[in-house]
């Protein structure tokens, strides 16, 4: 499985999410966002980080990188896409998913060990962990809190698209306490914390992020 990680001006997380990749069994494929070219992978990941310095809004650049007007005509074809923390940013602001992250209601940036809920494990990026499984990844945000309207929250709850929810604690201000969601087709996920630096023990925090990155890989030896 060849899965492209792409790099924005700002990007802080790409190595470490290509070295999810290949922990989890899959083949890194770097991806330069002024590029068009996906060089036939097969999947895609949008790191953490600042791109293009957060300027106007968190992915409000990014959305208009060559590499994006890719990955949105890929992602709605059906290509697995996953945004983490920024790209999940990106991918609100591409409107490949509802709503938008704000501000943490502290109005102080949080690093913290966060434990959260998998609720949908039926998308390519989550079917390697149970129903429900209960996982501790890191966060570290200053703009994470997830926000829709009434009728969009009411939709995600209803159709199952909550692919991960805050335990604990609500560490910015999410509404409904929502840490990751996905579209209707279940290919794209934004997920707020970093599960790309929760995939060795050696670091400290654990391995329970690799399932993100382990379940696509598996999916491709298939």
């Amino acid at each position: 499985m060849r899965i492209g990680v792409v790099t924005f001006p700002g990007s802080l997380d790409d190595v470490d999410a290509a070295r999810a990749v290949r922990l989890a069994g899959g083949e890194a494929v770097s991806l330069w966002h002024a590029d068009p070219d996906l060089k036939a992978v097969d999947a895609v990941v949008l790191p953490g980080g600042f791109s293009y310095g957060d300027y106007l809004r968190c992915g409000a650049i990014s959305r208009f990188a060559p590499v994006m007007t890719e990955v949105v005509a890929a992602a709605r074809g059906g290509l697995p896409v996953l945004g983490i923390c920024n790209g999940f940013q990106i991918l609100c602001e591409s409107h490949l998913l509802p709503g938008a992250l704000t501000r943490n209601d502290h109005r102080k940036f949080v690093c913290r060990d966060q434990r959260l809920r998998i609720e949908n494990n039926r998308t390519p990026w989550t079917s390697s962990y149970a129903e429900n499984a209960e996982v501790t990844i890191v966060l570290k945000n200053g703009e994470g809190g997830f926000v829709a309207d009434e009728p969009t929250l009411q939709r995600l709850e209803g159709e199952g698209r909550v692919v991960a929810r805050y335990l604990d604690v609500n560490p910015n201000g999410s509404l409904h306490d929502i840490a990751g969601i996905t579209n209707e087709r279940g290919n794209v996920v934004g997920l707020m914390p970093h599960p790309e630096h929760a995939v060795e023990e050696l670091t400290g925090a654990g391995t329970d992020g690799l399932g993100f990155f382990a379940g696509l890989a598996a999916l491709g030896a298939v």
